[in-house]
């Protein structure tokens, strides 16, 4: 019997059985035939565990590769058994896409090897495992007749029906709740045992497979067990180097120094420095140096940079052209930059800054430029200097739209009209150029499928010399990751608006600290200084009904007739109010869009000697919104053809060529309404209007859009109310009917989304807030301690389940251990709670694959802790009693019916306003299973048409600009946190008086090095140097119980007392200071009040210990 005929019996394998008994059966046939069988039946296999184990979740690209490489199916596979289906993959990749042969040696170890996985995944789901060996005797020897050309254009050895394939994992996936919990009681009981293999074979199985892979010749370039001599600078010392790899020559390129795959590859790094000596006493050039155990490979040129690990040993033509890099006697710093190209200051010091980085070793570069200050420009001028001077041959430039990639192009061919130029988006363009333009899926693709004239890989990992990234606050974190793991390249990183959230750093990105990118040019500098962009002017305006919604008594009896014919429900039933939120989302009310559209026409800045409104944005809410916009305006417009507003949506076919229209300036459109498109990176100069038709709460995305219209445009002749006509664009206009300025004067941080914060973050860090207050004693009762107990089994229960494996729980891992046991939960202090919200909560990782159960978790959680806090619980209250109404449409829903008595209480506004937490613990108990039968529900598109009226609220002062008191902020922040060692600030951190000479050390540092005194008023207003280094800095524990030990130390202080006083001190640690205000404020407030726990001599003499505490960090002693 074959070795897996085992799986004739398993019904359940069936998806994938007959692949594997299809590979091993052709093995005595062809080698290469199984190598493309065996990745076959590897990718069934690996989809059917996505399939069976509800714990998993595939990737965004459903390729083999992706779904091996995809976290979860990594932490879930035992490490030694995955470090080996990479081989897999790889063989089958050789077989299938070139004509290089395969030898039975490695067809027998992807088979092998797939067996060892199948093996792995009956240890896990199997009911009937037991251990088995593969057995070489057990092979099938018969010979098979089959058509070698056809099964490589096929990729498969059998062409199973897709539909059955898809029936077999319907039923995997209806079984996949009980096979998740056999995996789980499975190895309990089970042991799996991988099988380790040896130097030898890593070096000829995986090793060999990668230099074939890189297209490497073995009859003539590469060299095994080549014999050296000297070792270790010994006479007549010989050593045995694994891999020579010589270029077209005859001179060695790199040594290969192989060790097992169990093994560090590093174990090997001196030995092949060694080497390395020894070949280049031998051929007068020094090679470069890979040490690899086949699944982690490391590269080191010791002439010119430290080791970093690489996808893969390089190829040929790779190291040769490193080779000869190497040699070039250049300096950048002696290459004159193309003044053509770039000529203002700030653009040279960029490309200065850079040029210098890199030749200080670092390999990648931030540039942090304001929206329309010539960012691309800037790095087509970066790219020239570093080709002239030898640095670069190949530049990868990605974008993360179709536009921006077609437009660098355009903008490279204008200034580098010599270089070759590739839009990867295009077949039409040659891919062996030397700049190569691309978006981030696209590349990826192109990384397999693209191939050179000898039909070998062409993006080999070290065929780009430089990446580019544009905008870089975008797409390169996460899911794009593994471009920046494949390509070893420099990457320049280009950002008007870096973002600096836990998980998608820009700046760790770029290895840069957090306050210093490689070079930076504000807004406010290029605006009011150097005077390269416009400034913008900001009429608000709105609408009744985008202020305050539709409300049914406010209208005219003709109007509620009609409100009534649009929004009555099948009863009958209208509601009171249709709210701002739904306007333009689903509802879309005629006159509102018509009165935007008049306002834009009427007041906006015209061109062609004031005949024409000049081009236009109109920024829309969603697809429909702006469908509905160019439905109005050709309706009030007919002269202008329907060619005047144009929607340009990523939906619509040819949108890009609507794009290129509207950048002629002669060209209709005039007006682009658009849904996310035209955001970031379009450059049209001759943009003088934006409307902001959708709310924006994201402080990057608001300052890109605006962006659109500050770029200069020269000989524009302009017209508009406020200054009538004129030569050259002096400013530009956005109409703002969503109160977007209001709400970042409010906000200046803005509100980033929900990239930052998952509902399965949010939940954990709920809890531990409601851990947190629990241990008040308001919540003392046996029932909120026996919750609260729960609760914290709940957050243990998360925090163990972390895998250290994970990079990003191995570097919080300190954080994790302290928090896996109860005890540590017994009382939470102020700093625990941040540890947990702040460190772990962001790896929490879903066990729930009810999403919609999860959000209501956090909605209710929401509820709880808006009612203990004081806070705004009446959005609450109105969303739950909307899903209850919701919920009672649906009675015929078994489960819904079931829970009827606990929905109609939700649906009870005056019952929700004086439930307690327990109440509201019940309902999220007992509702969260059914908010999955409502997440199908689609709110019915209407259209209406009732009286709205404009409200003009005037010019409405600018916002602070984006950059340069934020920018202080982070400075001070930064050096107060670096320099807790000086003694002006020790002295705050220890609460020590201050001397004179003290506090104008401080004031030397802030207002002398870091910036001026106006930017320490920008920024901090009258706030005084030493409470801001003490909010900062914090309070040492031992000093600030130091300050309150004498009062403390009162023989006649009550257990209460000394417990409120502990909380001033925990406070005063936290905070730097206290103000005697705060004492009447939670939670100084619970359980009694200070006027009740002290008398007033008490009172007063707490007061002059704070006092003296805040004056240590305010007056100068002497």
């Amino acid at each position: 019997m074959a070795n897996f005929s085992f799986l004739l019996n398993q019904y359940a394998y069936r998806s994938f059985a007959p692949a594997c008994l299809e590979a091993e059966k052709v093995f005595k046939t062809s080698p290469v035939l199984c190598a493309i069988g065996c990745r076959k039946a590897l990718e069934l296999a690996v989809k059917w565990v996505y399939t069976a184990d509800k714990s998993l979740t595939p990737p965004y690209k459903d390729n083999l590769s992706a779904l091996i490489y995809e976290d979860c199916f990594r932490q879930a596979v035992d490490e030694a058994t995955w470090k080996k289906l990479n081989y897999v993959v790889k063989l089958g990749n050789l077989a299938v896409h070139t004509n290089r042969t395969i030898d039975v040696g490695e067809a027998y170890q992807a088979l092998t090897t797939l067996f060892e996985f199948v093996q792995w995944l009956d240890y896990s789901y199997g009911r009937e495992y037991r251990r088995r060996t593969f057995e070489a005797a057990q092979i099938p020897a018969l010979s098979v007749l089959v058509d070698v050309e056809k099964v490589k254009k096929q990729e498969a050895l059998l062409v199973q029906k897709q539909a059955e394939i898809e029936r077999c994992q319907a039923e995997i996936a209806a079984q996949a709740e009980e096979l998740s919990a056999l995996k789980t009681e499975n190895r309990k009981k089970r042991v799996f045992v991988p099988t380790d293999i040896s130097e030898w074979e890593t070096r000829k199985r995986y090793i060999d497979l990668d230099l074939k892979l890189m297209d490497w010749d073995f009859d003539h370039f590469v060299g095994q067990e080549i014999e050296v001599d000297n070792m270790a600078g010994v006479s007549g010392q010989k050593g045995y180097v694994d891999y020579v790899l010589f270029g077209q020559d005859g001179a060695p390129l790199a040594v290969v120094e192989a060790k097992r795959t169990s093994k560090d590859p590093n174990v090997g790094k001196q030995q092949a420095k060694l080497y390395a000596d020894a070949l280049e006493k031998q051929y007068g050039v020094r090679p470069m140096i890979f040490t690899t155990n086949g699944f982690e490979t490391y590269f080191w040129d010791d002439l010119t940079a430290p080791q970093r690990p690489v996808f893969s040993v390089f190829s040929q033509d790779d190291l040769a052209r490193r080779m000869a890099r190497r040699n070039s006697d250049i300096r950048l710093k002696g290459v004159k930059i193309d003044t053509v190209i770039t000529n203002r200051p700030y653009q040279l010091q960029a490309i200065a800054a850079v040029c210098d980085r890199f030749e200080k070793g670092f390999r990648r570069a931030l540039l942090v430029m304001a929206t329309g200050t010539g960012k691309t420009r800037t790095v087509i001028s970066l790219v020239n200097v570093l080709m002239r001077g030898n640095y670069v041959k190949n530049v990868l430039f990605l974008a993360d739209r179709r536009a921006l990639v077609g437009q660098a192009k355009e903008n490279f061919q204008a200034f580098l009209p010599d270089a070759s130029l590739c839009n990867l988006l295009s077949a039409k363009d040659n891919k062996n150029a030397r700049i190569v333009f691309s978006t981030y899926p696209t590349i990826l693709n192109a990384i397999d499928d693209v191939k050179n004239d000898k039909n070998e890989r062409l993006f080999t990992p070290a065929h780009f010399d430089l990446i580019i990234v544009d905008e870089a606050h975008r797409s390169i974190f996460k899911k794009y990751k593994v471009i920046f793991d494949y390509f070893d390249a420099p990457i320049v990183g280009l950002t008007a608006t870096p973002k600096t959230e836990v998980d998608r750093n820009t700046y760790d990105f770029f290895e840069v600290p957090k306050d210093n990118p490689t070079f930076s040019y504000d807004y406010e500098t290029a605006v009011n200084v150097d005077r390269v962009l416009v400034p913008y002017r900001n009429p608000e305006v709105t609408t009744k009904f985008l202020e305050e919604g539709i409300v049914y008594d406010d209208l005219s009896e003709e109007d509620k007739e009609r409100y009534e014919e649009d929004f009555a429900d099948e009863d009958g039933n209208v509601p009171d109010a249709i709210l701002p939120a739904e306007l333009n989302r689903f509802i879309f009310n005629r006159e509102t869009v018509d009165l935007v559209l008049d306002d834009l026409m009427r007041r906006g800045i015209k061109v062609q000697s004031g005949d024409v409104l000049g081009k236009t944005i109109i920024f829309a809410q969603n697809k429909a919104h702006a469908q509905f916009i160019i439905e109005r305006f050709d309706a009030l417009y007919p002269h202008l053809k329907g060619r005047f507003a144009k929607r340009v949506i990523c939906d619509d076919a040819y949108a890009q060529t609507i794009i290129n229209e509207f950048k002629r300036p002669d060209d209709c459109p005039n007006i682009a309404v658009s849904v996310d498109m035209m955001d970031t990176g379009i450059d049209v100069p001759e943009i003088v209007n934006l409307v902001f038709f959708k709310k924006v709460r994201s402080k990057t995305k608001f300052w890109q859009m605006i962006g659109r219209g500050t770029r200069l445009c020269p000989n524009l002749c302009c017209s508009d109310a406020e200054s009538g006509s004129y030569q050259d664009k002096k400013y530009f206009y956005i109409f703002d009917y969503l109160r977007n300025f209001e709400f970042f004067r409010t906000h200046q941080d803005g509100i980033e989304g929900g990239e930052t914060l998952s509902n399965v973050e949010s939940v954990f860090g709920r809890r531990v807030r409601l851990i947190w207050h629990f241990q008040d004693v308001a919540f003392n009762d046996e029932t909120y301690q026996a919750w609260r107990k729960d609760l914290i089994s709940t957050v243990i229960s998360q925090i163990g389940s972390l895998k250290t494996e994970r990079v990003s729980v191995h570097a919080c891992r300190q954080y994790v251990d302290a928090y896996k046991s109860e005890e540590r939960f017994d009382c939470l202090t102020e700093e625990d709670k941040t540890r947990l919200i702040g460190k772990i909560a962001p790896l929490i990782m879903s066990e729930d694959s009810d999403e919609a159960a999860v959000s209501f978790d956090n909605f209710v959680y929401g509820m709880m802790l808006a009612k203990i806090e004081k806070g705004n619980v009446q959005r609450y209250v109105s969303s739950l009693t909307g899903t209850a109404k919701k919920l009672l449409q649906k009675t015929t829903i078994p489960q819904i019916k079931e829970k009827t008595e606990t929905i109609k209480t939700m649906a009870d506004k005056a019952f929700l306003n004086g439930a307690d937490l327990l109440s509201l613990e019940r309902i999220r108990m007992e509702i969260r299973p059914l908010i999955k039968f409502l997440i199908d529900s689609k709110n019915k598109i209407v259209f209406t048409d009732l009286h709205d009226v404009r409200i003009d609220t005037g010019n409405s002062e600018s916002l602070p600009l984006p950059t340069s008191s934020e920018e202080y902020k982070e400075r001070v922040n930064s050096y107060i946190l670096q320099h807790k060692d000086r003694l002006s600030i020790q002295k705050l951190i220890r609460n020590l008086p201050m001397t004179e000479a003290d506090f104008k050390d401080l004031e030397h540092v802030f207002t002398g090095e870091l910036g001026t005194k106006e930017d320490y008023q920008k920024a901090f207003q009258d706030k005084p140097l030493g409470l801001l280094v003490r909010e900062i800095a914090k309070v040492d524990r031992t000093a600030a119980q130091k300050a309150f030990a004498d009062f403390i130390a009162d023989n006649s202080m009550t257990q209460q007392q000394i417990v409120f006083v502990e909380r001033i001190i925990d406070y005063i640690v936290q905070n730097g200071y206290i103000k005697p205000a705060v004492l009447n404020l939670p939670p100084f407030d619970r359980p009694q009040k200070l006027v009740t726990l002290f008398n007033a001599q008490k009172q007063e003499k707490l007061y002059k210990v704070i006092e003296n505490v805040t004056n240590n960090a305010v007056k100068a002693i002497g």
